[in-house]
Order: C-alpha cells, then sequence, then structure tokens
C-alpha cells in the first residue's frame, strides 16, 4: 500500500480519525493493526519476517537487561543473536545472489569451479528499513541507553510504525518508545503542520519527482540511443528525482507522524545548499548516516585512533553505507566515491587548506563544487551496470548533435515534450527557491504571515496539480527507496 494510492487514502482516513475517537488504552493497538495492514497490502508473507525481528530483539533486549554489566560475554552473547538473526535476514533476501555470482567469479579466476546459486525470492519492501530500526534498539539497550521495552506490543508499534515502516526515517527507540507512552490529545495547530506537510511531500513525489522520471527512464533505459546534453539533462533530472522522491516520502511520513500527535527526525535538510560532500552527509538522509555513524563509525574507534585510522573507517562506513542501498557494484562504488571525497576534505580539514575564501564567492564556489561532486556521484547511483558508467562518462561530453532530440525521452508525459521540458525546469527551480529561502529565512514563518486567502491559493493550487498527476500522469512511479 503506497503513499501515493486510492487505497492509502481510504487506509488514512479511517484509521487517522479511528486513533482519535477511540479511547486511550485501544490506541496503540489500533495503530500496531494499521501498521500490520499497511504492510500486508504489498506481500503479507513478509509481515512474519517483521515479527521474526521484532520477537528476536524484543526478547534478546530483555535478556541483556536482565544480565549483570559485568556478565559482558553473556549480554554480548544474546547482542550478537540480535545482530546476526536481523543482518542474516537482510543477507538472504537482498545480498545472497550478489555475493553468490561474486563468489563464483572469484572462484573462476583461481581455477576452481564454483557455480553460482540464485535464490528466486521477491525483496522485502522496507527490509533494510526496519531491521536497522530494530538492531539499533537492541544495541542502544546493550550499551546502556535505555531500558528494555517492557511491552511487547509497544516495542513491536516502533518497528512497524505504518508512516516510517517501509521507507524511515531509520527512527530510534530512545524518541519513539517515549511517545508511545505518553498520552496525547487533538492539537490543532499540530494536525495543520503535519497535513500542510504532507501536501508538499505529495507536491514535490507527485508533480515533481514522477515528471522527471519519464525522463530519466528514457534515457537510462536505452543508453546506447543517447549521447551529449540528454545524459547531462537526465543526470541533472534524477537528481531532482531521487532528492523529491524521497525527501518527499519523508515529508510525507514525519506530516502523518505529526498530525498523529508523534515527533519523527527530519530526514533531509536541503542537501543542495550544501557546502561540501561532508556537509552534504549531514543534510541527506540524515537518519542513515547518523545510523551508522553511531552504530558503525563510532564502534570502529571513529576519530580517536589517529587520522590514517579514521580515514580507513571513513572509507569502510561510505562502502557499507552504498552495499546498503542494493545488492550491485554500482552502489559500492556510489560510496565508496562518497567517501573518498569526505576522507579528502578530511585531510584538508586537518592539515588546515584552504583553496577559497571566506566571503560570498568563497560561498558560491563551495555551493558549485558539493553539488558537482553530488551530480557525478548520482551517475554511480542510477545506472544499471558497471558498463553503463563507463558509457555515460566517455558520451556525456559528446555534444556533436548539440539540442536535437533533446525533449524526445518526453513522449509518454501528459503534456507535449517541450512542454514538458519547460516544466520540469521551472518545478526545479521552484524547489531550489523553496529550499534557500528556508535555508536562510525559515519557509515556515514566511509562509504562516501570509494572508489567507494567498495561503489557500497555494493549497488548491498544489492539490489540483497532485490530483492531475496521481490520476492522469501517464506512467505510475513507486518510490524510489521501496527497492532498498
Amino acid at each position: 500500500m503506497s503513499f501515493v494510492s486510492t487505497e492509502f487514502i481510504v487506509f488514512a482516513l479511517i484509521v487517522i480519525p479511528l486513533y482519535f475517537f477511540i479511547a486511550q488504552r485501544w490506541r496503540l493497538i489500533v495503530l500496531l493493526a494499521a501498521s500490520y495492514i499497511f504492510y500486508a497490502g504489498w506481500r503479507a508473507p513478509y509481515l512474519l519476517l517483521i515479527v521474526f525481528s521484532t520477537l528476536v530483539d524484543y526478547f534478546a533486549a530483555q535478556a541483556i537487561d536482565r544480565s549483570p554489566r559485568a556478565h559482558k560475554p553473556k549480554r554480548r552473547i544474546f547482542l550478537l543473536c540480535s545482530i546476526v538473526a536481523n543482518l542474516g535476514v537482510l543477507f538472504v533476501f537482498k545480498y545472497f545472489n550478489l555475493f553468490s555470482a561474486a563468489a563464483s567469479d572469484v572462484s573462476a579466476m583461481l581455477g576452481i569451479p564454483l557455480e553460482a546459486r540464485w535464490l528466486h525470492v521477491a525483496l522485502p519492501v522496507g527490509i533494510s528499513f526496519y531491521t536497522f530500526q530494530s538492531m539499533a534498539y537492541t544495541i542502544d539497550v546493550y550499551r546502556g541507553r535505555l531500558p528494555a521495552c517492557q511491552n511487547l506490543g509497544t516495542f513491536a508499534l516502533y518497528v512497524a510504525f505504518f508512516p516510517q515502516l517501509v521507507a524511515g526515517p531509520i527512527e530510534r527507540a530512545t524518541n519513539m518508545l517515549p511517545q508511545f507512552a505518553r498520552k496525547l490529545s487533538v492539537d490543532y495547530d499540530r494536525m495543520v503542520d503535519g497535513l500542510r506537510l504532507v501536501l508538499w511531500g505529495l507536491f514535490k513525489k507527485l508533480v515533481i519527482a514522477d515528471r522527471l522520471a519519464i525522463y530519466v527512464d528514457a534515457v537510462y533505459g536505452d543508453l546506447q540511443s543517447h549521447f551529449g546534453l540528454s545524459l547531462v539533462v537526465a543526470t541533472l533530472f534524477f537528481t531532482f528525482q531521487i532528492y523529491c522522491d524521497f525527501s518527499g516520502y519523508s515529508d510525507i511520513a514525519i506530516g502523518l507522524a505529526r498530525l498523529m500527535g508523534f515527533d519523527l527526525m527530519q530526514n533531509f535538510k536541503r542537501p543542495y545548499l550544501a557546502r561540501s560532500i561532508s556537509d552534504f552527509w549531514r543534510r541527506w538522509h540524515i537518519s542513515l548516516s547518523t545510523w551508522f555513524r553511531d552504530y558503525v563509525y563510532i564502534s570502529l574507534g571513529g576519530n580517536r585512533r589517529g587520522l590514517p585510522r579514521q580515514i580507513f573507517n571513513l572509507l569502510l562506513v561510505f562502502a557499507l553505507s552504498g552495499l546498503w542501498h542494493g545488492a550491485n557494484w554500482t552502489f559500492v562504488i556510489w560510496g565508496i566515491y562518497h567517501g573518498a571525497i569526505v576522507a579528502i576534505e578530511t585531510v584538508l580539514n586537518a592539515c588546515k587548506v584552504r583553496f577559497v575564501p571566506r566571503n560570498t564567492f568563497g560561498h558560491v564556489i563551495k555551493l558549485l563544487y558539493a553539488l558537482v561532486f553530488t551530480f557525478l556521484g548520482w551517475i554511480l547511483f542510477r545506472a544499471n551496470r558497471i558498463e553503463d558508467i563507463q558509457y555515460i562518462l566517455r558520451h556525456m561530453f559528446d555534444f556533436s548533435e548539440g539540442f536535437a532530440g533533446l525533449t524526445d525521452p518526453f513522449s509518454a508525459g501528459l503534456l507535449p515534450q517541450r512542454l514538458e521540458f519547460f516544466i520540469s525546469f521551472v518545478l526545479i527551480g521552484f524547489l531550489l527557491a523553496v529550499d534557500v529561502v528556508d535555508e536562510y529565512a525559515g519557509i515556515n514563518s514566511h509562509f504562516a504571515r501570509l494572508p489567507v486567502v494567498w495561503r489557500w491559493t497555494v493549497y488548491y493550487l498544489f492539490l489540483i496539480a497532485i490530483y492531475i498527476s496521481l490520476f492522469y500522469q501517464a506512467t505510475k512511479q513507486e518510490f524510489i527507496y521501496f527497492q532498498f
């Protein structure tokens, strides 16, 4: 069941009012049942995997909490059970085929015959998100950051809370479990704020991301027919497609949770206004980058064991972060690419080397530097194969054909090709303008000061654009991060 479906609209119109109208003691039960129904709408048998992760981590945390701190080996055994169970499920359903093929290739190079084995199973939607969220809880209990949750139903809701279940944010138990324990009442301002965030998220997804996806899919799906400007434009469009698609989901999730009285963590903070790649990762998919920082990077020693070890830790963490995104070596290359740039920035900062002045000109140069290297990185992310990366890098700057056929990939669009092309750039400019205002002035405060008639005009324009995109767009696009 997707946020951008009529099924979910019906689901939300039933669940959210019911949540507020029933007695307080039944609310969490209703949310848990709704969350399981929501996930079962994708593929009901895979609901057992969520239940499995929930039960393993609930009882592992209970055992850790009951074990004296002096008995570290015993506590570590229960922690290891949680980690192995979660990563084991993730490996079987997501990475088995990738590593089976890799093992077969390596053995062939060594002259050892080894046939690759294949598992023909569908990837459970959201598995990378809920396994990491559930596993983080057990680690936090082991580290003494919070006591083990005594109520199995409450913990099950923490793992399966439907707004952020399938694509995050990857929440922390220290944030969510206390919220599930408190009494909530209807808060008009919070509900308005939540609905506004949902509206903005739907606009980014349906009106911007899905429109750009038509062009991106046409080019990247048939690379051999494209070169020069069409490759540049397709990569530029993907740069903003993935941002609007993923941050749009996060906005909807945060807005739905806020509507019901819960606060999810911020997952995006205007990433294309970053001044370095390090800064980009403080703004992009914040819940994942902080997860790897807190549970992997710091566990490896972080920056406490000298600069060479810090560089190694950074490269390893970014490689694992790339692998988290999918069972394809292109994602690993993308992760290492970002890790290498962050490592270089770390070394330069440690040596106090600066290439640009601390003024407006220097600020613009930093913005362009981060945007260009992020743009190039998305080629590695979007390409289906390593050979595709090589093709794009060889042909991207071949402008011999000029503008010929530049708008052709929009043949599946709702409007004429040239108009779709023009509207796409207008929407990208609008998105950047909103982010700039939000970065330097705060968009919410400015929007709240607008006259009521202007605010509702904006709401209705957004709703009309969303309605047209949802029901009349020629192609329907699933959220990109559902595949991870």
